[in-house]
């Protein structure tokens, strides 16, 4: 009778730490047992003991990604708070995601959207998407916890895509909306308070085209 494996916890999470790295130089397409295991320093064999298939390390991977973002929404301390806004906290946290380390948030994204390609990668990604919605359902209702989450997702994406900057503004009216909050106070709307592209206002010109006030014209 053949005996259950034993996996090594310690090295079976630094095989995922190095498939992390991997894929945050290369992308998917750059991970492999092998390149796993150099970047980890073990044997291969070691990476095919612990992880049967490519899929079940890009599991593991994206498990681990996932980690950061729901560990520091269940420690936002608005969460407990009902008098808090969860607007501007949620605003915060993508604040936080996409201005503070954005290399790590590339990472998390690619192996989210890696589920599109990898049907073993979806159940993960939807635990990612239930474990969210639960926090902030303790402030809202499921269906609109679902409906902020697919609106961060689609701010952090286009951020992301088009290489822009991140508008906590926007972010925050935004949000606000969709969790039926009071909206920001004046002059922090959608605009916001980050690199806001508006026109600049100015004083109203006179009749004429004159910079001086009426009184001080003369006709000639």
């Amino acid at each position: 009778m053949a005996r259950p494996r034993r996996h090594d916890p310690e090295r079976r999470e630094r095989i995922v730490d190095a498939a992390l790295r991997v894929v945050a130089r290369r992308g998917i397409t750059g991970l492999s047992h092998r390149t796993a295991a150099a970047e980890a320093d073990v044997p291969l064999g070691s990476t095919t003991y612990h992880f049967a298939s490519l899929d079940e390390l890009l599991v593991a991977a994206l498990r681990k990604a996932c980690e950061g973002f729901g560990r520091r929404l269940r420690a936002h301390p608005s969460l407990a708070d009902p008098a808090a806004g969860l607007a501007p906290a949620l605003a915060g946290l993508l604040a936080e995601w996409l201005d503070g380390a954005r290399a790590g948030t590339e990472l998390e994204y690619e192996l989210y959207l890696a589920a599109l390609r990898r049907p073993a990668l979806r159940p993960v990604a939807a635990e990612w998407t239930e474990a969210v919605a639960a926090v902030l359902a303790r402030r809202t209702d499921p269906a609109t916890a679902r409906a902020a989450i697919a609106l961060m997702d689609g701010i952090c994406l286009q951020v992301l895509l088009t290489g822009g900057r991140y508008d906590e503004g926007y972010a925050r009216e935004m949000l606000a909306r969709v969790l039926r909050e009071d909206p920001p106070a004046a002059g922090r709307g959608a605009a916001g308070d980050r690199g806001a592209g508006g026109p600049e206002e100015g004083p109203n010109p006179t009749a004429g085209g004159s910079s001086q006030p009426p009184e001080e014209r003369t006709d000639s």
